[in-house]
């Protein structure tokens, strides 16, 4: 049975549908009371196979009506944090992402393959998804998974973009037919628990990311060894993490009015990127250390490669035998989206949000699948739903009351499409230069702030917490 909408009739029993063969279709869009994933037991309905297609035609159905006010609802002041939230928050991990897949790759992967990736799936999802909150781009695993690729390949001198295209391709298709056979339903066994472990696994790997940045920054212009360099970038990389939450959990303190908190938790990480960015040019002793930049290359080129690769069609031809070579490499990305992509979109909607709209588990899983197969074609990283991006969009989104508690969320378009446009911006010449002056000890700030923002959120570390309480004072918490 399919209930898109969230509202008091998820909980409630009711005459049966019109339409009995559709009844255990699609529930990964219901939510259960046990669980903050979106769901209703089919096992009372029946086990017959739904109909195929029949998720995607559902989710469409459901998500038509809502379209318009999807854009109307943008009119909120909601939306202009969280578009300068969710542009950094996006752009910058996937610029250290880009600079692995940069040296691990001979250079076939760079600046600008990833921002074209990003703005792509923001784009997209912005404007065509079901659901538009879960943001989508270039992700930790899916560097890990191209320069694995790139390593395996290598020694048989197979042409690597050419090989990739066929490895979109073929997960492209996987997606169709995962789509097309309904099998986006089994989240229905997704519970919460999963989920919030997979955002601790990807907090912990932001931090440790950020580490990674850092440890590279001791050196100097030449490539020498420089204690005060590496040692300069990580005062930038903790005062920025520091000042940084500190801004952005103002709003739960007591100080000063509630607009006033508000502004600073909204604008805290925008105005961290831009402080400390500049604060290194701010003179003294600052002068006598250099501190390594973000790469950047030429506006909207591909990185140059072996080949002098000069077009984005990066298709090249390549044996029959390596076209089914790519089969299983295709598989795993599709198995790897499946799991991440569905999982980013869970946890951007929450209970805890208190979202009202229909979500298209279906629907977006298809698009997402054209995605993967325009980036096989385009020769840039294929995009996938951001963890924790994608949550921390959603709360960017919240309206609360003076107390701090949700009262609603501004679930609309306009923030995931801006976003895209932004990146796409990005690639002109003089955004460059400025992503070029931005010191990679801000890029480590960041990821601290992502990762210790997350885990402040994540029931995981509550739990925890709540085990190491002092036994008296749990008996407050309780009661």
């Amino acid at each position: 049975m399919i209930f898109h909408r969230r509202d008091h009739a998820v909980y409630s029993s009711g005459p049966p549908m019109e339409n009995p063969s559709i009844r255990n279709v699609d529930t990964a869009s219901r939510k259960s009371k046990e669980s903050d994933v979106e769901i209703q037991s089919s096992e009372k309905i029946g086990r017959r196979f739904p109909p195929l297609c029949a998720g995607i035609c559902h989710d469409i159905k459901d998500k038509i009506p809502q379209y318009i006010s999807d854009w109307k609802d943008s009119w909120d002041y909601r939306v202009i944090p969280s578009v300068l939230e969710t542009y950094f928050n996006n752009l910058l991990p996937a610029l250290a992402f880009a600079q692995d897949m940069f040296d691990r790759t001979d250079n076939s992967y760079g600046v600008n393959e990833v921002l074209l990736s990003s703005a792509i799936a923001g784009l997209v999802f912005g404007v065509f998804s079901g659901q538009p909150l879960c943001i989508v781009g270039v992700t930790g695993p899916i560097s890990i998974f191209n320069y694995t690729i790139y390593e395996i390949i290598k020694p048989l001198n197979i042409h690597y973009f050419g090989f990739m295209f066929w490895v979109c391709i073929w997960s492209m298709i996987m997606h169709f037919l995962f789509a097309i056979f309904n099998t986006v339903c089994l989240l229905q066994y997704v519970t919460a628990f999963p989920c919030d472990i997979f955002g601790l696994f990807i907090n912990v790997v932001y931090i440790q990311k950020g580490i990674q940045i850092l440890t590279r920054q001791f050196v100097d212009d030449n490539d020498d060894f420089n204690l005060a360099n590496g040692y300069a970038s990580i005062m930038v990389a903790i005062l920025m993490a520091l000042f940084g939450l500190a801004f952005k959990f103002f709003q739960l303190t007591s100080l000063l009015n509630y607009t006033i908190r508000t502004l600073i938790s909204d604008y805290s990480t925008a105005l961290s990127v831009v402080f400390w960015s500049g604060f290194i040019h701010f003179g003294g002793l600052l002068n006598s250390v250099s501190f390594q930049r973000l790469p950047v290359t030429k506006a909207f080129s591909p990185t140059a490669h072996g080949d002098q690769r000069s077009s984005w069609l990066a298709y090249q031809d390549i044996a029959v035998r390596d076209v089914f070579l790519a089969l299983p490499f295709g598989l795993i990305l599709t198995i790897l989206f499946y799991f991440d992509h569905n999982v980013s979109s869970l946890m951007a909607q929450k209970k805890k949000y208190k979202l009202t709209k229909a979500s298209t588990f279906h629907y977006d899983f298809t698009l997402l699948g054209i995605t993967t197969g325009v980036a096989g074609l385009l020769g840039v990283p294929a995009p996938n739903g951001l963890i924790p991006q994608a949550p921390l969009h959603t709360e960017s989104l919240l309206v609360r009351d003076i107390d701090g508690n949700v009262v609603r969320c501004a679930e609309q378009r306009f923030t995931n499409t801006v976003q895209g446009l932004m990146i796409l911006g990005t690639m002109t010449r003089p955004f460059l230069i400025c992503l070029g002056l931005i010191p990679q000890a801000v890029l480590s700030g960041l990821f601290f702030m992502m990762g210790i923002q997350g885990f402040v959120s994540n029931v995981i570390v509550h739990r925890i917490w709540f085990i190491l309480t002092d036994p008296k004072k749990k008996i407050r918490i309780i009661s």
